[in-house]
Parts: C-alpha cells; sequence; structure tokens
C-alpha cells in the first residue's frame, strides 16, 4: 500500500495537489472571511500541517536522491540560483514554501482586516494580489491600512 501510494505521489502529482489545494481557502478568505469555515480552516494550524506532509516528502526524496545539499548553492549568486531550479524536487520544495508563506500572509491580511475595521471591498484586492504577488499585496494594504487604524505601525 506505500508503495501504491508513493507511485500516486510523483513531484507533478504533488504540485498539482498543492497548487490547486491553495485555491479554495484562498476563496474563503476572499469571499468569507469572517465564517467559522474560514476560521477553522484557514486561521488555524490546517493548511500550514497539510503542506508540511508535503515538504516533509519531497525533502525526503531530496536525501534518497542525494541532493540535499545543492540547495545551499542559493546563497552563492544568481547563476547558481538558475541551477537549483533546475532540478525539479528542489523547485517544488520552494513552491510548497511559497503557498504556505503566501497563504499565511492572506490569513493575517483576513484578520488584520476586521481587528482595524477596515471594509472588505478594500481588503478584497490586496488579498487577491497577494495571492499572486506577495510583498505587493501586503504593501498595499499596509498603506490602506493606516488610515484605518489611524497610525503608522511598521510592527506587530
Amino acid at each position: 500500500m506505500i508503495n501504491t501510494l508513493e507511485n500516486l505521489l510523483t513531484s507533478e502529482n504533488i504540485y498539482l495537489f498543492a497548487n490547486w489545494g491553495v485555491v479554495p481557502f484562498w476563496l474563503l478568505l476572499v469571499f468569507i472571511p469572517n465564517h467559522s469555515i474560514t476560521k477553522f480552516f484557514c486561521h488555524s494550524i490546517i493548511i500550514p500541517l497539510l503542506l508540511t506532509i508535503a515538504y516533509v516528502f519531497v525533502t525526503r526524496q531530496i536525501i534518497l536522491e542525494g541532493n540535499m545539499l545543492e540547495g545551499f548553492k542559493l546563497y552563492l549568486g544568481l547563476d547558481n540560483l538558475n541551477e537549483i531550479y533546475s532540478n525539479k524536487s528542489l523547485r517544488l520544495i520552494f513552491w510548497i514554501h511559497f503557498l504556505a508563506i503566501s497563504l499565511f500572509i492572506g490569513a493575517w491580511i483576513a484578520r488584520d482586516c476586521q481587528r482595524h475595521m477596515v471594509p472588505k471591498i478594500l481588503s478584497i484586492p490586496c488579498i487577491i494580489i497577494t495571492y499572486f504577488a506577495g510583498p505587493v499585496g501586503i504593501v498595499i494594504y499596509w498603506i490602506i491600512r493606516i488610515f484605518y487604524a489611524k497610525k503608522i505601525n511598521f510592527n506587530e
């Protein structure tokens, strides 16, 4: 049974499952950010836990392939980054990392909007932009938030 499961968990299948698997949670954040379903899935450890399982499985594959030390080339320059991304497993690890962090930030924006009473109509574009271009969405949200929190806060 484990061999059958490992045959199904190819890099391509993990990528598709993770990539499309986060979309419903982004939709929850956009359309019903205050609902208990959104709070249960998006504001808890459930999604990071599922992405961690994928992350650990892919890390195991990298170790079995003997490519664990290749990831450290990341710090040697931009050309080495290109080389790292040529390895399918390392590319998948970075993508899962991106999905987890982006979703975490999107959930934070949704919670923070509630705390500072930022209108939902203003938070929706920020959450969508965060999905596609993480840092840009955060900065746009921060600028909007300044007007509702009535202060500039660089840390939280």
